[in-house]
């Protein structure tokens, strides 16, 4: 290996040779070494060198052959592969696999490859004489294989979690007799030119208005990198807060009642009866005395995931031992969580300092990491949040109105952007936002393509300009100083030809016949998408042009979208701090376990939202009867998640007064002298 080495070193001594013409190097170096020693040179340096630390995982992987065998011969045997045509290389080499177990010498003439595009694999599966190494070979079948099952190129029947997605969308005369219910419900025609050339005027209304502002925007330019227009857009400044707003913010703080978690769960179970919403299991009628205490109970261990027996009294029937073990196993199930959860949000929309927050049609989006220390399937790798552990991600969509109005469990950290469109097609509120903020994480084309469809506004917050492209329709409109910005064509044939499928997807997912989180894997896994695929994302280009155009040009826009999603940051703020037990690690094994307990922790932040919206309105009615001056602008920027007044540490006494019980307010904190503003 030295001697091919070196050689290869003294002819690129050549090609760095200031003295040696550009176009002379190829025939300089041929003079001196033989083309064909140089070649053979090549192929020694690539057998025989090391690779890069990044693919040494290849080597590792043969390793643990042992534990691979101890399952692989039952999984041929007895799951069902089934493919897309992207797909069936990796399913050919699964079956030649198959077809080889129990052979000590199987015949390698036949074997399939066109499925290897990894070098780190290729040198290891071909050794010396082009001899195949069935270990290494193996491998690369099953890491493909994985991939290829996470983008459902290859799928698995019958299966819940790893089906083929596009079985269940609309088909043939289902789909025929529902299209033009669809159209209605989506508000789109069913012919796309006329979509199409109404996207066209939009987007051209769209430009020119940015790109006549663009001089006198402050906060954008365009600079040359590698030869390239880009936009650089300055970040957002902080807001000044009046002192009006800071005295306001204060004395309401100093003026909520200091209270117990427990207090303000059974408190708010008063005002809403949510405990209603949680039946057995197997009887739906079957109630017991105080039943709504030990279902608050229940929830504040789980929420709290301090476990049932700090909170235990044998001497309450409704706080004993076994009573909360049995609320526990019949009562809390994510379907009673769910309508439980509903109730609060559909109550905090009725109430008018909630309207004064937002009117719930807007929401962000975003994740909340918890460790799981234990053993369990449920989980996932991330070391930037897990360290050397797993981990689930909490997903979870936050209205305007600072309500929790659906969440997700994920393994890992599984990509944002394929579960948005279930939170606004799953959830079981009142509540109908149009439009959801995220960070740039939850961005692709695909996603705008299918929040458009849907009649949706997807907003993310975009942390480099830079990378983002423009697109035209018209290469002969002048954009003025963003022409050199929107050089990219849209394809509208693309979207033309497909504009039944995209609208049989559409309807799809507004029926609920298929899951928003599975079309989603399918429709952005990948490296060569499929057609419906790519027309998708040429719509979504069309609608992310337009989002971006607004962005750049519209400072309240994007302040808008950064305040939505700090209400999203606000809300995990105070669920870590109500999920204190454990050092806030879930240590839950299984999906349901997971659901649940991280379900009562939405719940029950929800319960303190609302209890707070409740009392903060209260304060602000004592301030105006006290005839002190409260501004509106400053009452629209007051928060309703806020901890501090509330105990979560130590103290469980599930009793509220009996005026409280009936409804009637619980006495503002009022020993704290002159109110000042």
């Amino acid at each position: 290996m030295d001697k091919a080495a070196l050689k290869l070193s003294d002819a690129c001594q050549i090609l760095f040779d200031d003295h040696t013409v550009d176009a002379e190097v190829r025939a300089k170096i041929f003079e001196q070494f033989d083309p064909e020693e140089l070649a053979a040179s090549i192929r020694v340096v690539e057998q025989l060198a090391r690779p890069d630390e990044k693919d040494n995982y290849c080597e590792v992987m043969l390793s643990r052959w042992r534990h691979v065998r101890q399952f692989l011969p039952q999984l041929m045997e007895t799951i069902e592969f089934q493919g897309t045509e992207a797909g069936k290389p990796i399913l050919d080499a699964l079956q030649f696999l198959k077809s080889i177990e129990g052979k000590r010498k199987p015949d390698f003439s036949q074997i399939p490859l066109a499925f290897i595009n990894s070098k780190s694999w290729h040198r290891l599966i071909f050794k010396e004489n082009n001899e195949i190494d069935r270990r290494a070979y193996t491998f690369c079948v099953l890491e493909q294989l994985r991939m290829a099952l996470r983008r459902r190129d290859i799928f698995v029947c019958p299966s819940k979690r790893w089906r083929d997605p596009t079985v269940q969308l609309l088909q043939g005369e289902e789909w025929k007799s529902a299209k033009p219910h669809v159209c209605r419900l989506l508000d789109r025609s069913s012919h796309p030119i006329a979509e199409l050339q109404l996207l066209s005027q939009q987007l051209d209304e769209a430009y020119r208005p940015t790109s006549a502002n663009f001089s006198g925007n402050g906060v954008v330019r365009i600079e040359i990198v590698e030869g390239k227009e880009t936009l650089v857009l300055t970040g957002l400044e902080k807001l000044d807060e009046p002192f009006s707003l800071i005295g306001l913010r204060t004395t309401v703080e100093k003026l909520l009642p200091h209270v117990d978690l427990p207090e303000v769960l059974l408190e708010i179970q008063a005002r809403t009866g949510f405990a209603e919403e949680f039946t057995h299991i197997s009887d739906s009628k079957a109630r017991v005395k105080d039943l709504e205490i030990s279902i608050c109970a229940v929830l504040l261990a789980e929420a709290c995931n301090i476990g049932i027996e700090p909170l235990v009294r044998d001497e309450l029937p409704a706080l004993t031992k076994d009573r909360l073990s049995w609320v526990k196993q019949n009562y809390i199930r994510s379907e009673t969580i769910i309508k439980a959860n509903a109730r609060l949000v559909d109550t905090q929309a009725t109430l008018p300092l909630a309207h004064l927050w937002g009117g719930g049609e807007v929401a962000s989006a975003d994740g909340l990491r918890f460790q799981v220390p234990v053993r369990t399937i449920h989980g996932g790798s991330n070391p930037k949040y897990f360290g050397v552990g797993r981990g689930v991600t909490y997903y979870n969509f936050t209205s305007d109105q600072f309500t929790g109005f659906h969440s997700i469990v994920i393994p890992g950290t599984l990509r944002d952007s394929l579960y948005l469109l279930e939170g606004l097609l799953e959830q079981q509120t009142s509540l109908r936002p149009m439009e959801v903020m995220t960070d740039t994480h939850g961005y692709s084309d695909v996603v705008f393509g299918l929040f458009w469809l849907l009649g949706y506004q997807f907003s993310p917050r975009l942390a480099d300009l830079g990378e983002m492209r423009l697109w035209r329709i018209d290469l002969d409109a002048n954009y003025g100083v963003l022409n050199g910005l929107a050089r990219n064509r849209l394809n509208l044939d693309l979207i033309a030809q497909n504009w039944d499928d995209l609208l049989r997807v559409a309807g799809s997912l507004k029926l609920g016949t298929v899951s928003a989180s599975e079309i989603m894997r399918t429709l952005q896994g990948g490296q060569n998408p499929s057609t419906l695929s790519r027309a998708i994302g040429e719509l979504g280009r069309i609608a992310k042009t337009l989002y971006l155009l607004a962005y750049i040009d519209d400072e309240a826009y994007r302040r808008r979208i950064l305040t939505q999603l700090n209400r999203g940051e606000s809300r995990h703020s105070v669920a870590r701090a109500v999920f204190h037990g454990q050092r806030g690690e879930l240590r839950q094994r299984y999906r349901d376990g997971q659901e649940e307990q991280l379900g009562a922790l939405g719940l029950v932040v929800n319960v303190i939202v609302l209890w707070n919206t409740i009392y903060t309105a209260e304060v602000l009615d004592y301030l105006r009867f006290s005839q002190v001056e409260v501004s509106p602008l400053d009452v629209a920027r007051l928060s309703p998640l806020k901890y501090k007044h509330i105990n979560m540490l130590g103290r469980y006494q599930f009793s509220i007064p009996d005026s409280v019980r009936q409804g009637k307010m619980r006495r503002l904190n009022l020993g704290h002298g002159e109110i000042n503003l």
